[in-house]
């Protein structure tokens, strides 16, 4: 018997063992809007403390806009890199600095992609080991400083996130 045809009878055997053990409901985590606004609390006003007027928007796991936060003196453009940043992020699953560095062979295609932008200020957000969502920062004097302000706001629910259900 070729690999071919042996790959085919096992294929045959495997495929209805994965269709008839697979769920017809699956269920996920989900953040709150009270997280996700804390979250994007915490971030603005870690950048205020630095003296940064930013933009700041969390999404949930599926890119879908949760809460913008636009500061006084923030640009909407920065509202639409925050997003972008965020993502990038729920895209990769990393800081969007960390898939930016890991992957500059697709870089200038991905910034084509409507929605997404691979610089610095993006942050996942995960609770309980899932990937619930991403907050994006826009607006200090870097993107280096924008991604320390969501570090920080990540940080400051991380018992919130560690201990989710």
């Amino acid at each position: 018997m070729n690999k071919r045809a042996l790959l085919g009878l096992i294929a045959s055997f495997l495929i209805p063992t994965v269709f008839a053990a697979s769920p017809d409901i699956v269920s996920s985590k989900m953040m709150t809007l009270e997280l996700a606004r804390d979250i994007a609390n915490h971030a603005l006003e870690a950048c205020r403390k630095e003296g940064y007027q930013v933009s700041v928007v969390v999404v949930d796991r599926n890119g879908t806009t949760q809460v913008v936060f636009r500061d006084v003196f923030s640009t909407r453009f920065a509202v639409e890199m925050a997003t972008r940043k965020a993502n990038a992020s729920i895209m990769s699953g990393v800081d969007s600095s960390e898939f930016r560095k890991n992957r500059p062979d697709i870089r200038p295609e991905l910034n084509h992609l409507d929605g997404i932008l691979m610089v610095e200020g993006g942050v996942p957000i995960r609770a309980g080991g899932a990937l619930v969502g991403a907050v994006g920062v826009s607006g200090a004097p870097s993107g280096t400083l924008d991604e320390v302000c969501a570090h920080k706001a990540v940080n400051a629910v991380a018992e919130r996130l560690e201990f989710a259900e």
